[in-house]
């Protein structure tokens, strides 16, 4: 096997000698040896990955929004997904929530009124909505079924006063 010196592979490897020898000190090249205080590198030794090296970021908006869901990442894509399209949804259906009112339902799982009167049935389907988004990020790569639509509206109608209509279909 031939040895090479530091600066030699620190030109192969387009590095710094010092970050070679680091590598050497730390047992990172394999088949490295000290000789009194020069190191000796196998000319065909690969070079170290970096240990503070980032890891892959997602590539897709799905990994994204899925990574962050699990994570339960605040103020992320994921966060501001919720909150927009919950309360866009139910305001076009007629929700008088308030986008701060959203926020809140998702954020802490509660509400808080300061004045005025608030549906039931409006916080409930926002509460519903978060639920229906996530399952839509859970079932993204499935196909779009007439099940999964009808399950969706179980999920956002169970609980409220629709679902306990005789005449209303839910999911």
């Amino acid at each position: 096997m031939r040895y090479v010196s530091v600066a030699e592979i620190a030109k192969k490897w387009n590095i710094s000698e010092r970050s070679v020898r680091n590598y050497c000190a730390h047992g990172r090249v394999n088949g490295a040896l000290l000789a009194g205080k020069t190191w000796k590198i196998p000319e065909n030794a690969d070079k170290p990955e970096r240990s503070n090296k980032k890891k892959e970021q997602p590539i897709t908006l799905l990994e994204i929004l899925q990574e962050q869901k699990t994570d339960q990442y605040s103020g992320g894509i994921y966060h501001k997904t919720q909150i927009e399209l919950t309360y866009n949804s139910n305001h076009i259906e007629g929700s008088r929530l308030t986008h701060d009112q959203t926020r809140y339902i998702f954020e802490t799982n509660t509400i808080g009124v300061e004045n005025g009167v608030l549906n039931v049935d409006d916080v409930i389907e926002t509460a519903n909505h978060f639920r229906c988004i996530d399952m839509i990020i859970d079932h993204a790569k499935a196909a779009l079924t007439e099940k999964l639509i009808k399950k969706l509206h179980l999920t956002l109608k169970t609980g409220t006063s629709d679902s306990r209509k005789d005449w209303f279909a839910v999911g």
